[in-house]
């Protein structure tokens, strides 16, 4: 396996309008507000509870953070660069994770159609290529979230193939996708002549 464990301490990263900062036990009543909605847990894993429990956000927040402690994963709160420090969505990046989980995100959904998962995720994946000097990143959708392949799209993921999975409103077609450093630096590359 091309990536070390356990992963350094996870960063503060910053966009024009974002700071990724690391996921902290005091993020949990922000995710137990903006998280448990159907419109966004419906196209995610089967695993993830719903209805969600009133102690969803607690209970994940702190196996989230044990991994953090064994060096396992990043996790990364997202919020607003102009904004009071409260967590709107979550990104992750994950070394250890099974065929097409090595990233995953969310975002609550005021914040929805504005770029801000784009540009979160721009900033993990240069984190990724750039510091940590990652080979590739495979990610799976589920291809009814067009929002989250059109993401993957813009920042030159290749769709590698089709399957079917599990999530929370039964079962569909995933999508499975890698982007490579090689690539990811062309178009960057490509991006900063324009």
């Amino acid at each position: 396996m091309p990536f070390k464990l356990p992963v350094p301490e996870t960063p503060h990263l910053e966009t024009d309008r974002l700071v990724l900062r690391p996921l902290r036990l005091e993020d949990v009543p922000a995710v137990q507000r903006h998280f448990p909605h159907w419109a966004m847990v419906r196209h995610l894993v089967a695993k993830t509870p719903w209805p969600y429990p009133a102690d969803g956000a607690e209970t994940h927040v702190r196996a989230c953070l044990e991994k953090r402690a064994r060096g396992e994963q990043f996790y990364w709160a997202i919020t607003l660069k102009d904004g009071d420090d409260e967590l709107i969505g979550r990104i992750d990046l994950r070394p250890d994770a099974d065929v097409g989980a090595m990233r995953g995100f969310w975002l609550a959904q005021e914040y929805w159609g504005r770029g801000l998962m784009t540009e979160a995720a721009d900033a993990v994946n240069a984190y990724a290529f750039e510091v940590l000097d990652w080979p590739f990143i495979e990610v799976a959708t589920n291809s009814a979230n067009r929002a989250s392949q059109r993401i993957k799209e813009k920042q030159g993921f290749i769709l590698l193939y089709m399957g079917v999975g599990e999530y929370v409103e039964g079962v569909r077609e995933t999508a499975f996708w890698r982007l490579n450093q090689e690539a990811w630096r062309s178009r960057r590359g490509d991006a900063a002549s324009r």
